[in-house]
């Protein structure tokens, strides 16, 4: 088994090159100009209307649908507000130097528009699956909005989401944070690390198991109580990480500019590929554009596709500008980056060590925890939507024996693994998503300016 997932590992770090070139750097970035200023800053100019609809002011609950608008955000929250933002961050200095976290923001800024134009579609072309239930994301929006040609999009879509939605970095990185903060501190590794790591990851199976078999509502009932408690506490933390280095907060703020364009710090000058990996760190953070968000803001119940899409819009905002950003400065402003040694999880754990002696890394583990978790409970919504569409929803039921499953694999497997896995896969994602986006953005644009008309009115 190892021998497999060490060839697995060789085979995907060549990939995630192959995929993640000029070609989908142009579709992602430049789509997300395009939507940006095909509709005139349009969800820019609407912010406070989409809080308003957040804030359930327009909810109608005979309208079509199976969650809030607030349980749509904050499910799909809980997918991304997680460790691509924690220890994502991370692996993006320690990959691209403090200029990935620029291109992570401006990724995010067009990420805001794409999730707009992206949303509104899987609201506006809801399909039904083989029980007749209706569904939202990317593959309904390419079966029910596009010529049937376009059809086989849509299963390359879901054949991608299949490995793409899997809780399989999650399981890694709380394996390591749990060795790193408990286990290590306490003497309590032993000498066989592979059965600790198995041993931790069937903990995370059974815990994963009680959540995603009871379904969306269970999971979206979850993810509403915990995501906003999660982020006030992280948030918090790292405020008092900043306070503690204030000195070299600004200095390391000015630092992300000036290394975005030249990229001296780590790549020698190589800014386009600086460019990419804070265009990857962006997708695996906020998602925009690779087409989760559309599937679970495609459940919301709303028959106006726009309210669903300036609700979407938000999601960038706080996982991105907010906690990815807070993260960035945690660890620009201690330099625990420029030590090497350590990534991931490990490089934000040790910066919240360095600040908080003692008690720093158990302070970050409790939200860590959290975070991981219920990214694990989203992503297993996302799978058996994608594994629904291929073999019917009849069978969907099965995905959540493969899903839990995966978990120990990505326990046991390494960082760089997974990691480049999920990459391969988001790129992948990306394509059918953005493709239809932009052959659909009329629609979207005519379906506005309907709805600001009527609500003018």
């Amino acid at each position: 088994m190892f021998e497999l997932l060490k060839s697995l590992e060789n085979f995907f770090n060549i990939a995630v090159s192959y995929v993640w070139g000029l070609p989908l750097l142009v579709l992602l970035l430049g789509g997300g100009l395009f939507f940006t200023l095909y509709a005139r800053f349009l969800p820019f100019r609407y912010f406070k209307h989409g809080i308003n609809v957040l804030r359930g002011k327009y909810d109608d609950p005979e309208e079509k649908g199976e969650i809030s608008h607030f349980q749509a955000l904050s499910g799909h929250l809980a997918a991304t507000v997680g460790m691509g933002n924690i220890s994502g961050v991370a692996l993006a200095i320690v990959a691209g130097g403090p200029g990935a976290i620029f291109w992570m923001w401006v990724s995010a800024l067009l990420g805001i528009t794409t999730k707009f134009f992206t949303c509104s579609l899987a609201v506006m072309y809801r399909g039904k699956d083989s029980l007749g239930d209706l569904q939202g994301g990317p593959m309904y929006v390419i079966r029910e909005g596009m010529p049937k040609i376009w059809k086989p999009l849509a299963a390359f879509f879901c054949i991608a989401g299949l490995f793409g939605a899997t809780p399989i970095f999650q399981a890694n990185q709380i394996v390591q944070v749990t060795k790193d903060v408990v286990l290590k501190p306490m003497g309590w590794m032993g000498q066989n690390e592979l059965m600790v790591n198995i041993g931790i990851g069937l903990i995370i199976t059974f815990f994963t198991a009680l959540v995603i078999f009871g379904g969306l509502k269970r999971i979206a009932d979850v993810a509403s109580k915990l995501v906003p408690a999660m982020v006030v506490v992280y948030g918090l933390s790292v405020v008092l990480i900043m306070l503690i280095n204030a000195g070299s907060v600004v200095e390391n703020f000015f630092l992300i500019f000036e290394d975005a364009f030249t990229a001296n710090a780590v790549l020698g000058g190589a800014v386009g590929a600086v460019i990419i990996e804070g265009a990857k760190r962006a997708a695996f953070s906020n998602e925009a554009g690779i087409g989760t968000a559309p599937m679970m803001h495609g459940a919301a119940k709303t028959n106006e596709p726009i309210r669903e899409g300036l609700v979407a819009m938000l999601g960038p905002v706080v996982d991105t500008l907010i906690v990815c950003t807070m993260t960035g400065l945690c660890i620009l402003s201690t330099g625990v980056w420029q030590a090497g040694g350590n990534d991931g999880i490990s490089l934000t754990a040790q910066a919240f060590e360095q600040s908080i002696p003692v008690v720093g890394h158990y302070i970050l583990f409790i939200p860590v925890l959290i975070f991981a978790f219920t990214t694990v409970f989203g992503m297993a919504y996302y799978g058996k939507k994608c594994f629904s569409y291929l073999f019917g929803a009849e069978h969907g039921y099965l995905f959540n024996y493969w899903y839990v499953a995966i978990i120990v694999i990505g326990s046991v497997w390494s960082l760089n693994g997974v990691v480049n896995l999920i990459f391969v896969m988001y790129g992948l994602m990306a394509i059918p998503t953005m493709v239809s986006a932009i052959y659909l953005s009329p629609k979207v644009l005519k379906e506005a300016k309907r709805y600001f008309a009527d609500l003018n009115e």
